[in-house]
């Protein structure tokens, strides 16, 4: 089995894969009569046909050492996993060359995966598991799974 290290995330490592949905630095603007700080457009959401759905998603809690086996990509849209809770989750995504990467993001982080880049599934390690899910919502084919024929085993950096 081969080993992968899973770095922390950063928007300038993940950004051939998607987005880092996070409040670092200032906010764009103030609102709600000052108490409430808008970090604005954070992330493009792309949907070739059907529409952008928002969905509720509960995982099953995962660990680390996690042993990955298959990774998947929607080519009609980008998708983005959103934790409600300020719990920290591994995010796995690969080049066409199928090699993964893996992240931990930092506590209360997202991702928006762009549209057509493999990823693995929501891989909550803590909390409770609980995500809001952007992505396209139609028919068509937009899902694409591949398996490894032998898995890959991700460990903390």
């Amino acid at each position: 089995m081969k080993e992968i290290h899973a770095q922390a995330l950063t928007a300038a490592a993940f950004a051939p894969f998607g987005d880092v949905l996070n409040c670092d630095g200032a906010p764009d603007r103030m609102i709600n009569a000052g108490l409430c700080g808008r970090f604005h457009d954070r992330a493009r959401v792309h949907v070739t046909g059907g529409r952008v759905g928002i969905s509720m998603f509960r995982s099953r809690l995962r660990q680390l050492p996690y042993q990955l086996d298959m990774i998947e990509r929607h080519p009609l849209g980008s998708q983005a996993f959103i934790p409600l809770s300020m719990d920290s989750f591994l995010v796995v995504v690969a080049r066409n060359d199928l090699v993964p990467q893996a992240f931990l993001t930092a506590p209360g982080e997202g991702v928006n995966f762009h549209r057509g880049t493999w990823h693995g599934v929501l891989t909550p390690l803590s909390g409770p598991g609980l995500f809001a899910v952007i992505d396209r919502i139609g028919e068509g084919p937009n899902l694409e799974e591949h398996y490894y024929p032998t898995p890959y085993r991700i460990v903390a950096a």
